[in-house]
């Protein structure tokens, strides 16, 4: 089960553009708690606490303890607006859960034992396809981060869902297919080197041409071609 993180808030009387305006002039941010078949309740957050959570890697993955008022609610991000200028937040929304809910969160993936794998070792690139993996779960069920390991992948050789290991009852959204998290790619030196050699037509030519100047092929009779 996850530790959720305890935060506090304060209620607000009014809702409305109005009264959100009004709560940011202050020097609050606005935001809303809802769900789990409750009224709604409306809060104002300091806005330095609030930027630290955000400024967090997994923000909406993660399980929050808001109490307002005396109150306390278990609850998940849902929405974060933010100012288009300064990336500040500027409103909220929580989520309450109960027991049965099933929500879907992006998880990150974490990449282990870099230094067991020979296809790095062999000057092969780690090319990233999922930095992270959108799961089903229940909120309290939620894993802090995904583990791919490295060790023993070859060149050419893929990591897919099916080699992380999941908690019970914690799924990915797309079931359809067994989908590729990350690829040991060739060497990028060996990739260039290939082109080159591929490019090459036996031409001498001299680079660095831009204004003025001109490219000179040395054709084989040794007449300069402009």
């Amino acid at each position: 089960m996850v530790n959720p993180m305890h935060v506090s808030a304060e209620g607000r009387d009014r809702a409305g553009k109005g009264a959100a305006r009004a709560t940011r002039r202050g020097g609050r941010v606005p935001g809303v708690i809802y769900g789990n078949k409750q009224d709604a309740v409306l809060i104002s957050m300091d806005p330095v606490d609030l930027q630290k959570q955000v400024s967090m890697p997994g923000f909406f993955g993660r399980v929050f303890d808001i109490e307002v008022n005396g109150t306390n609610h278990r609850v998940l991000p849902r929405e974060l607006q933010v100012d288009p200028v300064t990336d500040r937040p500027i409103h909220v929304d929580f989520m309450r859960f109960s027991a049965s809910t099933r929500v879907a969160v992006e998880v990150t993936v974490n990449f282990l034992n870099e230094e067991g794998c020979p296809g790095l070792k062999l000057g092969g690139v780690l090319n990233v396809v999922r930095f992270a993996v959108e799961l089903l779960c229940a909120p309290d069920n939620i894993p802090e981060t995904l583990e791919a390991d490295l060790s023993g992948l070859e060149i050419g050789d893929s990591i897919h869902i099916s080699a992380i290991s999941l908690p019970e009852g914690v799924e990915p959204t797309v079931t359809d297919r067994d989908f590729t998290i990350a690829t040991i790619a060739p060497p990028t030196v060996a990739m260039a080197t290939e082109e080159e050699d591929e490019d090459s037509t036996g031409a001498q030519r001299v680079d660095g041409v831009s204004g003025g100047e001109k490219s000179v092929d040395v054709e084989g009779d040794g007449k300069e071609k402009t």
